[in-house]
């Protein structure tokens, strides 16, 4: 039989796995959308509680955005497809 080499580590090679960063998907305010339909939105794309949604809402109003999801890329931007499917109806 052979003999074969040991093998060794390298102390100058990093096996540390990097994270990825968190992405976020934010609203920004307008004057096009009610705030009920925003609520409405963030409660069906996100799966947020209506009190959740409504300060969500309330924040994006009173600041001009707010953050409503922070995740991994793919799944923000499945959100986001998502959340831009809904239009509101003008009755």
């Amino acid at each position: 039989m052979p003999n074969l080499p040991t093998p060794v580590l390298d102390p100058d090679v990093q096996n540390e796995q990097k994270l990825l960063p968190p992405y976020h998907v934010i609203i920004e305010n307008d004057d096009h959308h009610s705030m009920m339909f925003v609520v409405e939105v963030l409660q069906k794309t996100f799966g947020h509680p209506e009190m959740v949604a409504i300060e969500l809402m309330a924040t994006a109003h009173t600041t001009g955005q707010a953050i409503v999801w922070t995740g991994s890329k793919e799944v923000g931007e499945l959100k986001l497809e998502q959340l831009l499917t809904h239009r509101e109806k003008h009755y």
